[in-house]
């Protein structure tokens, strides 16, 4: 809104070129003459996988840095040297963007195949520091014999370049995409927080994954991400590193299927996946891939369980609805992701020993 626009259709072609952004994004073909026009050497730059901005004209837009990050992870590009630094002047107007508009570039990169490049981008402009979340990975230390590729910035991008990859094997929709790759560079946000050495001298960080809530809430919030997007990375977050913690036993993947949702076993899977390959030289792997195969026997890897003992049962054997009903109910669903309820029979058995036991503390 900080300026008008005046259309002049008798503007020259190469003249009018000059307000494009880059140089890759000036190239144009004239259909009546059958005509490639690129003023200014897009085609060269791309094959050099170089984002040039093409004038001064393009500090008009701050928002435009926002689109060389997400033109960087769409075609594999990195930051000419005179495009980084005029980038890096235009930082103090980044205050003057639209959220709706930053989040539109945000989502781009979602959806690109090298997401990395993206981030590099973005640190490479300084632009990094408007998101104190994802700078505090800078030089936040890994211990080697877990991450041989650095630390938590560098594991980050890899994880997003796996994310991508295992999306695009995976086919997903749109906003599954999203999800997943929003969880990949959320996933270890908790990480600076949480980093020490040990009297070993071990790099460990206990609890990182609890930790993240809060950091990834912040940078959803300042990227004007939708709610959908932080109630599905939220669980992801805080799961990411449960495959660590334990065997896939029934109880231990309905308990996850449930503290996962709306996201899914399916979709953790992925992430670990990501997680795990995102440390090369180590090579890729899926640890938690027992997991999902548990799941599917359970056909839990999409969903939750479906409580067994209903409000309907409950109205049948004389319970009125009220807060009463709703402790049996949750109390039930507990007791079903335990393994005691396993049918509508052994809900039934369990209510009237659940009613017993309620009496005599009376």
């Amino acid at each position: 809104k900080g300026f008008d626009v005046l259309p002049n259709p008798k503007l020259a072609p190469e003249r009018a070129s000059l307000r494009r952004d880059f140089t890759i994004n000036a190239m144009m073909f004239d259909p009546l003459n059958g005509e490639f026009l690129d003023f200014h050497g897009g085609q060269q730059d791309l094959q050099q996988q170089t984002l040039r901005h093409i004038s001064p004209a393009f500090a008009e837009d701050p928002l435009r840095v926002l689109r060389a990050m997400q033109f960087a992870a769409r075609f594999d590009l990195t930051l000419a040297p005179e495009t980084t630094q005029l980038c890096a002047q235009l930082l103090p107007e980044a205050t003057s963007l639209p959220p709706a508009r930053i989040w539109h570039e945000w989502q781009k990169w979602a959806h690109a195949p090298y997401p990395a490049k993206g981030l590099q981008a973005l640190k490479d402009s300084t632009w990094l520091s408007l998101y104190p979340e994802l700078q505090a990975l800078l030089d936040c230390p890994q211990d080697s014999r877990w991450h041989p590729e650095g630390d938590a910035w560098v594991h980050t991008l890899q994880v997003c370049n796996q994310a991508a990859a295992i999306a695009a094997r995976e086919h997903l929709d749109e906003n599954t995409k999203e999800h997943l790759l929003f969880a990949a560079l959320c996933h270890d946000l908790g990480k600076p927080k949480t980093t020490f050495t040990d009297e070993n001298g071990h790099i460990r960080s206990p609890n990182h994954s609890e930790a993240g809530f809060a950091p990834t809430q912040s940078f959803l919030k300042r990227i004007a991400a939708p709610k959908r997007i932080a109630e599905y990375v939220h669980p992801l977050v805080h799961d990411h590193i449960t495959h660590l913690c334990g065997k896939p036993t029934a109880r231990a993947i309905r308990r996850l299927a449930h503290r996962l949702e709306p996201a899914n076993i399916e979709l953790w899977e992925m992430l670990v996946e990501a997680d795990a390959s995102g440390r090369a030289p180590a090579p890729p792997c899926r640890p938690a891939l027992p997991w999902l195969e548990k799941a599917a026997e359970l056909s839990l890897q999409q969903d939750k369980q479906t409580p067994l003992l209903t409000g309907k049962i409950l109205i049948q054997q004389g319970i009125q609805p009220g807060k009463g009903m709703g402790e049996i109910l949750r109390a039930a669903y507990e007791a079903q992701l335990d393994g005691v309820i396993d049918s509508e029979s052994t809900a039934k058995t369990w209510l009237q020993k659940y009613l017993k036991a309620q009496d005599n503390t009376r």
